[in-house]
């Protein structure tokens, strides 16, 4: 499965174009995971080719930037890969649960 279809990079906002909102109110455009444990990356700006800021879940809850290099490139036990949730719906921040 492709990690970001062409749909999903012409709605999201190229870095640092969301910079006058408040974290909360910002809008994740798509929702990346790890099938083999709980990290979870939620992606609110992408800089059109690699870089991508957003919300990330994994030992902790934090905000900051990621590449989808970085996500293609992991690979969990029998050949799991990073998966992107396809029946994610563009959504606001404070909306997911325990941000």
């Amino acid at each position: 499965m492709k990690l970001l279809t062409k749909d999903i990079i012409n709605k999201v906002p190229k870095l640092y174009e969301t910079e006058h909102l408040e974290l909360e109110d910002k809008i994740i455009h798509a929702k990346f995971f790890t099938p083999w444990s709980n990290w979870t990356w939620y992606l609110i700006e992408f800089d059109g080719e690699d870089r991508c800021f957003g919300f990330v879940k994994g030992h902790e809850a934090e905000f900051g930037y990621f590449t989808m290099s970085e996500l293609s490139s992991l690979e969990g036990p029998f050949g799991l890969k990073v998966e992107r949730d396809k029946f994610f719906t563009p959504t606001r921040v404070c909306d997911i649960p325990s941000w």
